[in-house]
């Protein structure tokens, strides 16, 4: 055991301070000169949510009937603003800390890696948020909120997967950024996010094929997973409850998991194809 945590500190000791230190610079700096600092990482999705609350839900009358909806609508908010911040931030990384890796000679993905620690960080208070309106709201917690670890893991995954290819594609093509801008707003929409999946679902079902449709993204799946899990397990459906149980359905249930996975793994391998000539692009 002694020897096997001396090879890991070995191998990796280094690369996690290195990330420490990252984290806690990208931290400070963030809301350096700001009047309300860290506040901003509670205040920015809050703001969205109200805005997003009174168009969608009183206005447009887009909610799913539960008097949970509120909450549903902010942890849905709460984790796409980890994702966006995450890929911002991170597709630009390794450009901005360019002098710093031609000067110290560490691997170049930790620079990415403490852009997205960073925004899970922010998550994680957000989040915070999110359970004490659950709480004043009186949501009735399940041992479904078990599961929620793994599902932020998922999200971590998929958006860890997402930075690294954009923090690639970046290093080459500047425009990869204005792109992303259009990208993510066509994803955002493209989620029961601020529109409840049960909106879908309505008789006479005419959309039920897009709401599964919408599920097998790993991102739409995780977030609809931890609405059901954390808040409610009762009304909110999730590509587990809406796939059947035949070969197709176990395939669809999985999809975005394996997916994930996949994503993940070609992120890692491009961005270690490409890491060693990024000191000559930039």
């Amino acid at each position: 055991m002694n020897q096997v945590e001396n090879r890991l500190k070995k191998r990796y000791g280094y690369a996690w301070t290195v990330l420490k230190g990252l984290v806690k610079t990208d931290f400070k700096l963030r809301y350096q000169g700001s009047f309300l600092g860290v506040l901003w990482s509670v205040l920015k999705p809050l703001l969205l949510f109200v805005v997003m609350y009174f168009v969608f839900a009183r206005f447009l009358r887009m909610t799913d009937g539960t008097p949970t909806y509120p909450v549903v609508l902010l942890a849905g908010i709460s984790s796409w603003q980890f994702v966006t911040e995450s890929v911002n931030t991170g597709l630009r990384s390794i450009v901005d800390r360019g002098d710093l890796l031609r000067k110290i000679h560490f691997p170049n993905y930790i620079v990415v890696v403490s852009a997205t620690v960073g925004a899970l960080i922010s998550y994680a208070i957000n989040l915070l948020v999110v359970l004490v309106f659950a709480v004043a709201l009186r949501v009735n917690f399940t041992w479904w909120a078990l599961l929620l670890p793994l599902n932020i893991i998922e999200l971590y995954a998929v958006t860890l997967a997402m930075t690294l290819i954009m923090a690639t594609m970046y290093a080459y093509f500047r425009d990869i950024a204005h792109i992303w801008e259009v990208l993510q707003q066509l994803i955002f929409y493209a989620m029961p996010i601020i529109y409840p999946l049960k909106v879908l679902l309505e008789p006479p079902r005419r959309l039920e094929l897009l709401a599964k449709v919408e599920l097998l993204n790993p991102i739409a799946q995780s977030i609809q997973d931890i609405r059901h899990n954390l808040i409610d397990a009762e009304n909110q459906q999730t590509i587990w409850t809406m796939y059947g149980n035949s070969v197709i359905g176990w395939c669809g249930k999985f999809f975005p998991l394996v997916f994930t996975a996949v994503l993940l793994w070609f992120a890692v391998w491009l961005f270690r194809r490409n890491s060693r000539k990024f000191a000559e692009v930039m």
